[in-house]
């Protein structure tokens, strides 16, 4: 089988995409094969065909599977619970934790061969100055009490990059009353319901604000091979009752308008939407046989990933979240991404520089010193655009369209 064809210059393989579909792009790869069995002999189409009904009966039992994972869920939330229970007690200052629970001793570090790792303290005055003031800054928003442990679900969001850019500033003296998030299972239909729960506060009447996220476990008719496990489908919210003036989801507006003939002024007061993390509970409506809008898709797919994160990474890793122990899934990943994306940067800035130098000295042989100035290269402008230059630098959470957001 002819793996590809060689370049003289480099030596490097050429990918033939013909004899090796799997470097194309899915719909071009599916029409390619369609073409290609379409023209096998009649007795291996029949086959393949009968291939398919057994990977129809595999996808059925494996939905079977998951629906029955789902129940084990379930019975293990409740095994949870009184651990969830505790750690609310703590949290809020409700009870004070045993002696043996308040020695805790970290696990030493170690590399895959098995050798302790030494913690390396970052050797950047300014860097370490930065993050001194800022842990200075949080300390003086502590409240003085000395119970439990303040802001702790607020800072575990502002630890959190997916939650992170949904607390606004307006938001935090808020979430500073959060003091549990829970989770209930509830068996049929598929569902679970995320429960805030609140001290009492001026800014609300609630105690508990919920959000409950549904979920399907069917092997689509029109499409059975894409079921890859249970999937959130839709959500509901629940209805805040703010306190007079303390609603931080809308902001007042103020016009003057002149009247034409009679020229007197009168001002008009409006309301419109603001930017808030209290917008997560009031998710966009849809109704299954609606045709969604691109934005709409893109915030119901992405409130789907939020209320799954908080499901799966947030309630059962609060703790770790807040003392910053936990890394993004595909944290390290980025880390030797953007290492090696540096190295690839010196090098060719290296190389560049030699260039550079050569050129000048062709110039100034010439009596000509415009080389000095020259443009950097396109090559280093896109890799410094890569590394977030040219963008916020936000992960797609679980690379899902969102629409069809998979959870499982």
């Amino acid at each position: 089988m002819t793996t590809g064809a060689k370049t003289s210059e480099s030596e490097c393989e050429v990918p033939d995409f013909l004899d090796s579909p799997g470097y194309l792009d899915a719909t071009s790869r599916r029409y390619m094969m369609k073409q290609f069995i379409s023209g096998l002999p009649e007795e291996a189409q029949k086959r393949i065909n009968a291939l398919k009904h057994l990977q129809l009966e595999y996808t059925k039992l494996e939905a079977k599977f998951f629906e029955e994972v789902y129940q084990v869920e379930c019975k293990y939330q409740q095994l949870y619970q009184p651990i969830i229970d505790r750690r609310k007690e703590i949290v809020a200052g409700s009870a004070a934790p045993t002696e043996e629970e308040a020695v805790w001793v970290d696990p030493p570090r170690k590399t895959e061969d098995g050798e302790e790792v030494e913690e390396e303290e970052d050797e950047d005055d300014e860097i370490n100055e930065k993050l001194r003031k800022m842990a200075l800054n949080y300390h003086k928003d502590l409240p003085q009490n000395g119970q439990g442990i303040p802001n702790f679900w607020l800072m575990v969001f502002k630890n959190t990059e997916e939650l992170a850019e949904l607390v606004h500033p307006h938001d935090e003296p808020i979430l500073q009353h959060l003091r549990n998030l829970n989770i209930v299972y509830e068996k049929d239909p598929m569902a679970y319901i995320i429960e805030f729960h609140f001290d009492q506060n001026p800014y609300f009447k609630d105690t508990v604000l919920t959000k409950k996220y549904f979920l399907r476990c069917k092997v689509d008719s029109d499409e059975p091979f894409s079921f890859e496990g249970p999937e959130i489908h839709k959500c509901t919210g629940c209805p805040i009752n703010w306190n007079p003036g303390k609603n931080v989801t809308v902001k007042t507006i103020k016009k003057q308008q002149k009247h034409k003939q009679r020229g007197a002024i009168r001002t008009i007061t409006k309301t419109q939407p603001t930017e808030s993390f209290f917008n997560f509970f009031s998710p966009p409506r849809v109704q299954e046989d609606d045709k969604i809008d691109p934005e709409t898709q893109f915030l119901i797919g992405r409130d789907f990933e939020i209320g799954h994160f908080l499901r799966a990474r947030i309630i059962p890793k609060a703790v770790l979240y807040y003392t910053g122990e936990v890394l993004d899934e595909d944290g390290d990943d980025d880390d030797e991404e953007e290492e090696e994306e540096e190295e690839d940067m010196d090098m060719d800035e290296d190389g560049e520089e030699e260039g550079e130098e050569e050129e000048e000295e062709e110039d100034g042989n010439d009596g000509n010193n415009e080389g000095s100035n020259a443009a950097p290269p396109a090559n280093r402008q896109k890799q410094a655009k890569r590394r977030g230059g040219g963008g916020d630098g936000k992960k797609k959470a679980a690379q899902q369209n969102p629409a069809e957001c998979q959870q499982q």
